[in-house]
């Protein structure tokens, strides 16, 4: 490693990964378990059809606190603030003046005055700078970098919420409705367990303290989860179309192209406000739209469609048994039953545009 380079961070879980023989790769500065032995659709099936638990402990928190925390996230955060109830969590967008994405979050609101916000990983330092900036024009909130505090896992599939309350002091009763947040002891450890997940399926993540992760991780894999890596998390969020930072979602298109106007309280004033009403009035160039592929191959990042447009994310679908993805596309394609030409390396291959998400059960 030359001096210049900045050595990969390691969750509390690395040994366990690596005892587990699972394949490591660097993300966002961080040295992550990409998938285990058991193979990536192994992983995804599991998640699906049963329960699977990731190590997600490379996210970032971040805390904010007093008796002008609402004012101050109602300014930052997309969405409306003011309707998380104490114990609630809600999804929105960061924005710049001119509506660019800078990352999408979760808030958890743990007490009157006291929020958790979770971020992705490779924008982490860059939210804290943007939460700290922006509270210097608010009297009376605290922003706390809350990263070092927290390993995260996530526990998802069907079987999720039944696994967890065999481990949870007080049992199914002591575990949050979806999108709600509780404290609780989990295998013994004092946790934040959150009713919210990247999958598609029901489940909860668990906030803990670093120290305790390997006690929670093999309790859960004990209980019967399969370990879960980065390649599966990314084809299980993929086939309900949840979008990921860095390919849907960026600092050059604003939230009403990648669809997520549902999270946009202009009426608010966030910052971005103005701009992302603006799109809203006008509509957007381009939206963000699903696709499968009629045929053979595979999509990825930066393919290019055939008469404009640009793929965002695309994987196998592990579930579909068929090439999806997500692209940015001309308005008048973006309309489902649209059949449109994916150039995937110098080969066209026909799809056709679905609507979200792409993946239901039962179907």
């Amino acid at each position: 490693m030359s001096a210049s380079e900045t050595p990969l961070r390691r969750t509390a879980l690395f040994a366990a990964h690596q005892a587990a023989g699972a394949k490591l790769v660097p993300f966002a500065g961080w040295e992550m378990p990409v998938q285990y032995p058991a193979g990536i659709r192994a992983e995804h099936l599991a998640v699906r059809n049963a329960v699977g638990v990731f190590d997600v402990s490379h996210m970032g928190e971040i805390e904010t606190r007093g008796p002008g925390a609402l004012a101050f996230l109602q300014r930052v955060l997309s969405n409306d603030v003011a309707r998380i109830a104490v114990g609630g969590a809600q999804y929105s967008v960061l924005c710049r003046e001119d509506g660019g994405v800078l990352d999408d979050l979760f808030t958890y609101r743990l007490g009157d005055d006291r929020y958790l916000t979770v971020t992705n990983a490779a924008n982490h330092e860059q939210d804290l700078a943007w939460f700290q900036q922006q509270a210097r024009a608010f009297d009376g909130v605290e922003v706390i970098d809350r990263a070092a505090d927290f390993a995260m896992l996530a526990v998802q599939g069907p079987e999720a919420r039944g696994l967890v309350a065999v481990l949870t002091e007080g049992g199914a009763d002591a575990l949050p409705a979806r999108f709600r947040v509780v404290e609780a002891h989990v295998a013994g450890v004092p946790v934040i367990v959150c009713g919210t997940g990247y999958t598609g399926e029901d489940g909860v993540e668990l906030l803990i303290p670093p120290a305790d992760a390997p006690t929670v991780w093999d309790a859960v894999l004990a209980a019967g989860a399969a370990p879960v890596g980065l390649a599966a998390r990314d084809t299980l969020r993929l086939e309900v179309c949840f979008h990921l930072y860095g390919n849907d979602l960026m600092v050059t298109r604003g939230p009403i192209a990648a669809g997520l106007g549902w999270c946009c309280k202009e009426e608010t004033g966030f910052i971005g406000a103005e701009a992302v009403a603006a799109e809203r009035a006008a509509g957007p160039r381009e939206l963000l739209a699903p696709f499968v592929f009629t045929g053979a191959g595979i999509p990825r990042q930066g393919n290019p469609v055939v008469g404009g447009g640009e793929v965002t994310s695309g994987t196998l679908s592990p579930s579909l048994e068929v090439g999806i993805g997500m692209a940015y596309l001309p308005v008048e394609k973006a309309v489902p039953g649209t059949e449109i030409e994916v150039d995937v390396r110098g080969k066209l291959r026909p799809a056709v545009v679905k609507e979200k998400p792409l993946f239901r059960k039962g179907s």
